[in-house]
């Protein structure tokens, strides 16, 4: 006689998974509708119902607060699932990326990204993670370098860089003050 004994580890049926999307441009001109509009119909695609967005404008390598409070709350399994975009609008450097992804698949938070479709709790994927972390970073290191050869260019052609120096108007009279001494005067 064969018996066979199955145990399944999914969440109850009635019970619903939770996604966090994130989105992020790095300047206030961009806009985050275009990613947030894709990874909507993406989460709703990958069947998860409950969903928060988080939203990130104008970020810096060091400063993204609510990336941060986000990864937070993903490590303390407040969300079952982060979607994003691409993977380079959650973190700026290889390092980071791996670390988080590591992390958060240890901690069973399962990582969507709608441009690179990726089982990241597979071997395949870790390594496929590396290696497009990899070509993430090389693209911003290109970057870096032509912005800083475009900045000696400039700068060997006798530009000013940077922003205008602000002008000194403390000790410098308003127009009015020098409209009413030369009424004094006469003149």
């Amino acid at each position: 006689m064969f018996v066979m004994i199955v145990v399944w580890s999914f969440k109850n049926q009635e019970e619903r998974m939770k996604a966090a999307i994130y989105a992020r441009v790095s300047t206030q001109d961009q806009n985050l509708d275009n990613q947030l509009m894709i990874l909507r119909e993406y989460a709703k695609r990958l069947g998860y119902d409950d969903v928060e967005e988080f939203t990130e404008k104008e970020s810096t390598r060091n400063t993204r607060p609510v990336q941060y409070d986000l990864y937070m709350r993903l490590k303390r399994r407040e969300f079952d699932a982060l979607i994003v975009y691409k993977l380079d609008r959650w973190a700026r450097s290889t390092k980071e990326l791996i670390e988080h992804v590591e992390t958060l698949v240890e901690k069973g938070v399962r990582i969507h990204s709608h441009m690179e479709a990726i089982d990241f709790s597979s071997s395949m994927g870790k390594a496929m993670m590396t290696i497009i972390s990899a070509f993430a970073q090389l693209e911003r290191d290109i970057i870096s370098e032509r912005t800083k050869a475009g900045l000696a260019r400039a700068k060997a052609q006798g530009k000013t860089l940077g922003r205008p120096r602000k002008r000194n108007t403390r000790n410098q009279p308003t127009k009015s003050i020098k409209f009413t001494k030369h009424i004094k005067r006469g003149l």
